[in-house]
């Protein structure tokens, strides 16, 4: 996907987030956060936005950027939340993909933060949504090529950082299917070592497990949330695949 429907993607999750936020309360628990109230859901993607806001302005060879400080009280909070959030999709916005910024993996230009940002912020609306609705998400709320994306943005790229916080413990092969998207995606894993992810290579045994579904399910499934994806073969490589 390019910058543009990337940014629009994240100002589309961000005002659903919100929403869904403000409807559930501050003291609703979040189910997909084991611990989690919604309040602490938002004091996170305030953190993660105003901080990926200076990671912009933050030259490439710099050091980790420091996060800013939030307010406590919800209502407070939420003011904060919007005016950061506002000045990170304007900058993104008004801003060319190749611009360089600091980033803590991938390239070091605006174009990561969109992709990044985009993602995050869908996901922390999925819970959002089971916060205020429980188990009764819609099946469907992410389009097909975005949620595709995210798919590919988590296999291809944060795995890869989650496996270097937590070592790959099983061995054996993950095969992604996202029909309506037209994609698949092969996830090898080795004890100790980086996960390797490409094209599938061949046909799955026993030994392997498959998850397919919609795009929309697959990428709820990647990033540990509840799916509708069918899991088919040994599914403790899906649920043990490490996550940030």
């Amino acid at each position: 996907m390019d910058h543009a429907d990337l940014v629009q993607h994240l100002r589309t999750e961000y005002a659903a987030l919100r929403a869904a936020a403000v409807a559930a309360g501050p003291d609703a628990p979040v189910p997909t956060c084991p611990g989690w109230t919604v309040h602490d859901l938002v004091d996170h993607l305030g953190r993660t936005h105003s901080w990926a806001l200076r990671a912009l302005h933050t030259p490439v060879d710099a050091e980790w950027p420091k996060p800013d400080d939030r307010p406590a009280d919800f209502d407070e909070l939420l003011d904060w939340w919007d005016k950061k959030f506002t000045e990170l999709a304007d900058a993104l916005a008004y801003t060319t993909s190749n611009t360089p910024a600091w980033t803590f993996t991938g390239p070091k230009t605006f174009a990561f933060w969109s992709r990044r940002q985009a993602h995050e912020t869908a996901i922390h609306r999925l819970d959002a949504e089971h916060a205020r609705h429980g188990a009764d998400v819609p099946s469907l709320l992410f389009d097909v090529e975005f949620a595709a994306d995210g798919v590919d943005e988590f296999l291809t790229r944060m795995l890869v950082r989650a496996a270097q916080r937590k070592p790959v413990e099983r061995a054996g092969r993950l095969l992604f299917h996202a029909a309506d998207a037209g994609r698949a995606w092969e996830v090898r894993l080795t004890p100790g070592e980086p996960p390797q992810v490409g094209p599938i290579t061949g046909a799955a045994t026993d030994e392997d497990a498959t998850v397919a579904g919609t795009a929309d399910a697959l990428y709820r499934a990647v990033w540990g949330r509840p799916s509708g994806a069918i899991t088919s073969g040994d599914r403790s490589l899906l649920d043990g695949l490490p996550r940030l």
